[in-house]
Parts: structure tokens; C-alpha cells; sequence
């Protein structure tokens, strides 16, 4: 399978929760970084636990904003509303031989870094999709 397939499936099978699914698009030694909280998850089965956690049991449908592929490396934007709150990432996944190799995924809250002051007089609000 293609990279951009693999990707485009595993958000497909993350947001239908099946986690076996997941874990066959998923390198036994994959290495996934979370730069924004400081994590890396290293090997299958613990991108398994940590995604599949009973802490995200509740969370609503991923959306695919944006996806794009070059070679072997994949990029997607997604966003992943909670009740409170709405998640959007940015991911670098590497697949080979349809198989997800690596990642970092850059997640976080639109509005979540307020901007400083002193932009203001050279940007404007950026609203939601």
C-alpha cells in the first residue's frame, strides 16, 4: 500500500477505535515524538496503549484537513473535537513498506498561545474552518 494510504487508513481505523487495525499500520519498533509535551513513544504496542487509553474513550470523529505525500514521508493535518476543547496536529509520518516507521506529531488547541500585544498592528484574528 502506498504511504499516503497507509496514513489516510490509519486515521480512519484511530477514529473507528480499532486498535488492532492500527497496530498492523504500525512498525513493531516505531518511534512516534510528541515534541509538544515532551514524549516519545517507542514501539507498537505502546503507540497502542497510549492511543488507546480509556481517558480518549470520548472523544468525537477525527477530521482530515489536510493530507500530503512525497516519497516515503506523509503530512496531515487533522483536528479532534472534545467537549471542551478542539485538538488539531500536525503530523511527519515515515512509512515503509506499508508500514508506519516514525512520526512527530505536533498537537495542540487553536487559541492555546495567545499572541503577544505587539503583533496586533500587523496581523489580524485567524477564524476557525
Amino acid at each position: 500500500m502506498e504511504p499516503l494510504r497507509v496514513v489516510a487508513r490509519l486515521w480512519e481505523l484511530i477514529e473507528a477505535r480499532d486498535w488492532d487495525g492500527v497496530a498492523g499500520l504500525i512498525a513493531e519498533d516505531a518511534v512516534i515524538e510528541w515534541p509538544v509535551s515532551g514524549e516519545r513513544i517507542v514501539g507498537r504496542a505502546n503507540f497502542i496503549a497510549v492511543n488507546s487509553d480509556d481517558g480518549y474513550s470520548d472523544e468525537k470523529p477525527v477530521r482530515v484537513l489536510r493530507i500530503l505525500a512525497d516519497g516515503d514521508d506523509v503530512v496531515t493535518e487533522v483536528e479532534m473535537p472534545q467537549d471542551h476543547v478542539v485538538y488539531r496536529a500536525v503530523s511527519l509520518w515515515t512509512v515503509r513498506d506499508g508500514e508506519v516507521v516514525g512520526a512527530r506529531e505536533y498537537w495542540t488547541s487553536p487559541g492555546q498561545d495567545p499572541a503577544p500585544r505587539w503583533r496586533a498592528g500587523y496581523v489580524e484574528p485567524l477564524v476557525a474552518d
